[in-house]
C-alpha cells in the first residue's frame, strides 16, 4: 500500500527516512522497511548522494530500536490483553504458558531469522514480549539479526543496483513459503503433542499468569482457565 510512496520519500529525506520507516515497521507498524532500505541503497549507488555506511548503520539502528519498542509493548500490554480476552477466543492460560515455553526454547531463532521474513519482521518483537522472552537474549539476537539484515540488503542494493529486486523477490517468496510450511508442520505436531507440551510448560511456569500493567487489577485472583 505504501510501497509506491517510499522511493520518493527516501530520495527526499535520505538517511532519516530509512531510519524512520525501518523503526516503525520493526515496532509493529506494517510499513515496507526493506523497500526503504533497498531504495536508499540503490539511490546511493547510482548517484553518490548518500553514503552506504550511514544507510546500513541507520537501518540497523532503526531495526534495533523499533524491535525493542515492540518488545516492551508486547511485554507490558500483550500478555495482559490475551489473559483478559483469552477465554473468549480459546486461548487458555495453559496454551499461553505453552507459547512461553516454546518461545523460550526457540526464541533466538525466531528473533534472528524473523528479520528476513516480512510477516515476522513486523510481529517477532511483539511476540517475544508477549511470551516473556528474556530481554538480554532478545537484544543480542535482535541486534545481530538487524545488523546482518541491513548489511545484506544495504550493500546488496548498493553493489547490484536494481538487479537486487530480481533476487530479493524470489528470496522473500521462498522465505515466506518455508515459513508457512514450517507453521503448518508445527501446527500438526503441536496438536498431537499439545497435552505433553502443556505439562512441560506448566512445570516450567507454575501458577497463574498475572502480569503487571493496565490489566493487572482486573486479572489478579482470576482462576486459571
Amino acid at each position: 500500500m505504501f510501497a509506491q510512496y517510499i522511493q520518493p520519500f527516501v530520495h527526499q529525506h535520505g538517511y532519516w527516512a530509512v531510519f524512520l520507516v525501518v523503526m516503525l515497521e520493526s515496532a509493529g507498524v506494517p510499513l515496507p522497511g526493506e523497500t526503504a532500505l533497498l531504495a536508499a541503497a540503490i539511490y546511493a549507488g547510482a548517484t553518490g548522494n548518500l553514503e552506504i555506511g550511514w544507510i546500513v548503520g541507520l537501518a540497523a539502528l532503526g531495526a534495533i530500536i523499533g524491535d525493542n519498542i515492540g518488545f516492551w509493548a508486547g511485554r507490558r500490554f500483550g500478555l495482559g490483553l490475551l489473559l483478559k480476552i483469552g477465554p473468549y477466543i480459546h486461548v487458555t492460560q495453559p496454551r499461553l504458558k505453552l507459547g512461553q515455553y516454546l518461545f523460550r526454547l526457540h526464541g533466538a531463532k525466531i528473533v534472528f531469522f524473523g528479520r528476513f521474513v516480512a510477516v515476522l519482521r513486523v510481529f517477532a518483537a511483539l511476540l517475544a514480549g508477549v511470551n516473556q522472552y528474556e530481554w538480554r537474549s532478545f537484544l543480542m539476537f535482535n541486534a545481530a539479526g538487524g545488523l546482518v539484515w541491513a548489511s545484506v540488503f544495504g550493500f546488496g542494493g548498493y553493489i547490484f543496483g536494481d538487479a537486487v529486486h530480481e533476487l530479493a523477490g524470489p528470496v522473500a517468496v521462498g522465505a515466506f513459503v518455508l515459513f508457512v510450511l514450517g507453521l503448518i508442520a508445527f501446527t500438526w505436531v503441536a496438536r498431537r503433542q499439545e497435552a505433553h507440551w502443556i505439562a512441560l510448560a506448566e512445570a516450567a511456569h507454575p501458577g497463574p499468569l498475572v502480569p503487571d500493567g493496565p490489566w493487572a487489577k482486573d486479572l489478579r485472583g482470576t482462576a486459571e482457565v
